[in-house]
């Protein structure tokens, strides 16, 4: 079947809550329908589905279709929180902090901040400060749990934040915060003015010295975070960037030049190594550029890109689980990874011990724990609080949409392109040859098919940028290679950029295979290099460069060391190679830097986080992908965008990303219990149709309305109301003229089209407003249907259309007015008898529900209902492992009660209850409806009901039982069309039908359950 198109998929502002979203079916496929609200946070990643598959991709799909997705209600509880605390305008504050996020949130600041950004900050903020004082403890209660359980009590708080969404801009108004707070009340406990910014690598390292209120560029300034007389205070801010690294212990100078011999003679049989930091040492070292108290006084900590810090779970079942099963280069990373988070996390720690730390605040796009971590791949960190996921992002602009491979023309059951890596592994080294690397080996065929086909892409994009962007000094769009080792990534950068070969008359230059990314040009090679080859994790760790790589790369580091001399007039042997190429890969995409010409950047492992070219548009993987995170994490280094330039609409343009090799899927997610647990087969929740009499049919309402008490507007037109309509003071065609003579002749004809309802419905409007109002001064809109006949009976009776006159004449202004009050003087009012009384709302376009659009999959518990009883095949049990016990229970009852003609569990059904808590709009879904057997003669009689008790919050809200049965039952019954309907709230499942039964009687008595007078 053909996928549907969407022509932009951005939907909403980037200054602005988002307020619209598309919809995923069951099986996580983007259906051209737009959802209005905000997307739910969800745990899953959403793509475009290929639409060729083999039979095995085909079952997978199906039977991991529901775990792909799961609602992560701890960070929508809090969003609401948040939401509402801001539409109140920030009660329970400082000061201080309401004068930041005043100023954060002016809407006519020149320089905006996105609202992912804001959201971020203000709720940390919330938690921090105004949720104390609102009694809202579950959040750090449950905080203090997770943390206790996963992190040794370290006080970890998770912003989820897509890739490219401005983590830093964030964590730089959280350090504004914090500081302006301290330095305003310093015996306030709640803040501090010392960070320690830890990154994964030097390159993010390097990137954040925008946090230093001394530089240049920081972001303060440069996104005017804080109001100008308050730059002061900001600068008290002490602020500490490391990479992780520095968490290992070094050797001491007493261990330095002495042989791993000797020490291991010296320290025999000793329990310490002086030759060796302790964990105290090292905690020193790494506060030193603090002041003295920064050294003894509690830290707040940021870690970017957080999902490299965890404690691993060391347990049997973990040990047998996840790790157990990887093999090769996965099992490698996997250990690689353990060992690097262990580093990160035990170096907190440590610094926790000795010095205290007040908040640590991860930061990361894919909060995850890794695979090999001990828990299963993608569990969300427990202690995420905030989530502007990467569709979020895409639906407000704030990314480019990446775009993978999802069908081709090959014979192969699978897309080529997109599982790249499992038809090429075999056939490519898996590691280097002794001596120097043959050049110009040939590729694998697919490799070099995809190499060219994207490389197609990319020149179509190249000429795009020299025709628009290249005159105004932008640089070019830039395609990057990830491969899995030396060997490969050299022989695909001499493909891509060419390679010097010795022959018997000498060296000869061949040019690279994609003539735009070449680094050699009519036999010679160029001065500025456009395709460069990095070992990206040597960079990261600050090693030096291996001897092997440095070889492989002599070319360009010389051709990079000769511009940095023609630059600055400095030698280029200030820098080595390392730096050489840590500061062109830095500056990829930046103008007048060394970076500023690459085109092409050939990655012997994978490129790190934080490296942020906005230039990139195409993206080749070489290498497995373990990991659905390393997938995310590749293609989130094509995921920044270039323009923030808004259009006319306050929308930003869609931007696009290329991305082939990368197989960017779903994280299956079950969050649930930490202990892997058998997985459920997805079982079909659906309407049968062998149950059509069970049908249980009901009424959508977006709110509700208040009918005033009856007045009966009464008219009788005579001679005295009669109004002489002509073209005495207006012209309805007028000639144009100039000094040639010429000219062209206007016609009113917009007026003259316009329909006697059309007027009619405009002077009632008038009149409405001017002479029919309460006490209160509101219009009596229940009076604008007779306002309305009668106006249009003016029209036909009274008005005399004179030569050339036309009732579309009364548009205007004036004559309107004078309509109004002719007709108002011959209006008179009788009072009628009727209470005023609640009438539904409905939805515009979807009045009516029934139980037949029930059609979806679960791997929730459930129960299997009576084919006689239930139309639907099961109730969905809420809650983990085995379901809601109480919602059985009320299933089994309703089952066994005669009166009951048929219930549903109200899952998927879209019934919902709206109401008001707090001044905003929610809508609240109870558990169940029933329809009751008919009595003789009588009307039908339906019965909403919601369970309550421990596995529920604490118990319904005093909002939704009221507005359930004082407004939504008194409106649906006041109208009439769908029977009587009752609430009831059963609070005690184990006498769940004798409750029912007193309900069914009351509801057959119209009693107060119905929210009618009794």
């Amino acid at each position: 079947m053909a996928r549907q198109v969407i022509d932009n998929p951005i939907l909403n502002t980037p200054y602005a809550e988002p307020s619209r979203h598309w919809r995923f079916d069951e099986a996580g496929v983007i259906v051209p329908e737009v959802f209005e609200g905000r997307r739910p946070s969800e745990s899953w990643i959403p793509i475009p589905q290929p639409t060729k598959k083999g039979k095995a991709q085909a079952e997978l799909a199906l039977a991991h279709t529901v775990e792909r997705r799961k609602r992560n209600d701890q960070v929508d509880q809090i969003r609401a929180e948040v939401d509402l605390w801001r539409r109140r305008g920030y009660p329970d504050v400082t000061t201080t902090t309401r004068r930041l996020l005043e100023y954060w949130s002016e809407p006519e600041r020149d320089n905006k901040i996105l609202f992912c950004q804001r959201e971020a900050a203000e709720t940390s903020i919330y938690l921090a400060e105004a949720a104390p004082r609102q009694g809202t403890h579950w959040v750090r209660n449950a905080l203090e749990q997770h943390n206790a359980e996963h992190n040794a009590g370290l006080p970890r708080v998770s912003l989820k934040m897509a890739t490219g969404a401005g983590k830093t801009i964030t964590m730089a108004m959280l350090i504004a915060w914090q500081t302006l707070n301290k330095v305003a009340n310093p015996q306030d406990g709640r803040y501090a003015r010392r960070f320690l910014v830890v990154t994964p690598g030097i390159t993010i390292r390097d990137r954040l010295r925008v946090l230093l209120p001394a530089d240049d560029h920081n972001y303060y300034r440069v996104r005017d975070l804080v109001p100008t007389d308050l730059w002061g205070d900001l600068r008290r801010a002490e602020i500490v960037i490391t990479n992780f690294h520095s968490f290992l212990l070094r050797t001491t100078r007493e261990g330095r030049g002495i042989s791993a011999n000797t020490k291991a003679l010296l320290t025999a049989g000793k329990s310490d190594d002086p030759f060796t930091e302790t964990p105290d040492q090292m905690v020193t070292r790494v506060l030193r550029e603090f002041s003295g108290a920064g050294r003894t006084g509690q830290l707040v900590v940021f870690n970017d890109e957080a999902h490299h810090c965890y404690l691993r779970r060391e347990t049997a079942e973990a040990d047998s689980g996840d790790e157990a099963r990887l093999v090769g280069q996965e099992r490698a990373e996997a250990k690689e990874r353990n060992r690097e988070a262990g580093v990160w996390f035990s170096g907190l720690q440590h610094i926790a011990r000795r010095v205290g730390l007040k908040t640590v605040y991860d930061l990361s796009a894919t909060p995850y724990f890794l695979k090999g971590s001990g828990y299963p791949e993608g569990y969300l960190f427990p202690w995420v609080v905030s989530d502007f996921s990467l569709m979020d992002a895409i639906e407000s602009g704030i990314v480019k949409i990446p775009r993978v491979p999802v069908d081709d023309d090959s014979t192969a059951d699978e897309v080529v392109y997109l599982n790249l890596w499992s038809r090429i592994a075999n056939e490519l080294p898996k590691r280097q040859p002794k001596g120097a690397v043959p050049a110009g080996q040939p590729l694998p065929a697919e490799l070099e098919g995809a190499l060219r086909t994207l490389y197609d892409n990319y020149a179509e994009a190249y000429q795009r940028w020299e025709r628009a962007d290249a005159a105004r000094g932008e640089t070019p769009p830039v395609f990057i290679v990830i491969c899995n080792n030396t060997t490969v990534s050299k022989m695909v950068y001499d493909f891509i950029a060419g390679y010097t070969k010795q022959t018997e008359a000498g060296e000869v230059h061949v040019r690279g295979e994609l003539p735009l990314l070449s680094n050699y040009e009519d036999g010679r090679l160029l001065a500025r290099p456009r395709t460069f080859l990095v070992d990206s994790a040597q960079l990261e760790s600050g090693e030096p460069m291996a001897p092997e790589f440095k070889k492989v790369a002599a070319d360009e580091i010389a051709a990079f060391q000769r511009e940095y001399a023609q630059r600055t007039g400095r030698s280029g042997d200030d820098l080595d190679d390392t730096a050489v190429l840590r500061e062109v890969m830095n500056t990829v995409g930046k103008k007048d830097t060394l970076g500023e010409a690459v085109r092409c950047v050939v990655s012997v492992s994978m490129l790190t986080e934080g490296w942020d070219a906005n230039t990139v548009t195409h993206i080749l993987g070489v290498r497995a992908f373990g990991s659905q995170l390393l997938c995310e994490q590749v293609v989130g280094r094509g995921l920044r965008r270039r323009s923030y330039a808004v259009n006319d609409d306050g929308f930003f343009e869609p931007e696009y990303t290329q991305v082939y090799g990368v197989p960017f899927s779903f994280i299956r997610v079950e969050p649930g219990p930490v202990d892997p647990t058998p997985v459920r087969t997805p079982v079909r929740v659906r309407a049968m149709e062998d149950r059509w009499e069970s049908r249980i049919n009901f009424p959508k309402l977006d709110g509700y309305r208040v009918e005033m008490p009856d007045e009966r507007l009464l008219v009788e037109f005579g001679d005295a109301d009669r109004f002489p309509l002509s073209l005495d003071e207006v012209a309805t065609r007028v000639q144009t003229g100039d000094i040639t003579g010429g000219g062209e002749e206007h016609r009113l004809e917009d007026l003259r089209g316009w329909r006697e309802q059309q007027i009619a419905f405009l002077i009632a409007k008038r009149m409405l407003e001017r002479h029919y109002a309460d006490p209160q001064g509101e219009p009596k809109r229940w009076l604008f249907p007779q306002l309305v006949d009668i106006a249009g009976r003016w029209l036909r009776e009274a008005v005399d259309y004179r030569a050339g006159a036309f009732p579309g004449l009364f548009g205007l202004a004036e004559l309107q007015a004078q309509a109004a009050e002719r007709i108002n003087q011959a209006v008179f009012t009788v009072l009628g008898q009727r209470d005023e009384q609640i009438l539904p709302v409905f939805r515009r376009f979807d009045a009516e529900g029934s139980t037949d659009v029930v059609d979806f999959f679960t791997t929730k518990a459930v129960y299997e209902t009576d084919p006689k009883r239930c139309p639907v095949n099961y109730v969905v049990l809420d809650g983990w492992r085995e379901g809601n016990t109480w919602e059985q229970i009320v299933a089994q009852s309703l089952e066994a009660l005669p009166e009951v003609a048929a219930y549903v569990k109200n899952e998927h059904l879209e019934f919902a209850i709206p109401y008001v808590h707090a001044g905003k709009t929610r809508r609240y879904l109870p558990d169940f409806l029933v329809r009751l057997a008919q009595r003789p003669g009588d009307v039908v009689r339906q019965l909403v009901v919601e369970v309550s008790g421990t596995l529920k919050p604490q118990a319904m809200t005093r909002e939704k039982a009221d507005t359930a049965r004082n407004l939504w039952c008194a409106a649906v019954n006041n109208h009439g069309g769908y029977g009587r309907w009752g609430f009831i709230e059963i609070t005690e499942p184990p006498v769940a039908k004798q409750e029912l039964r007193q309900a069914i009687e009351l509801l057959h008595a119209d009693g107060p359950i119905t929210g009618l007078p009794t």
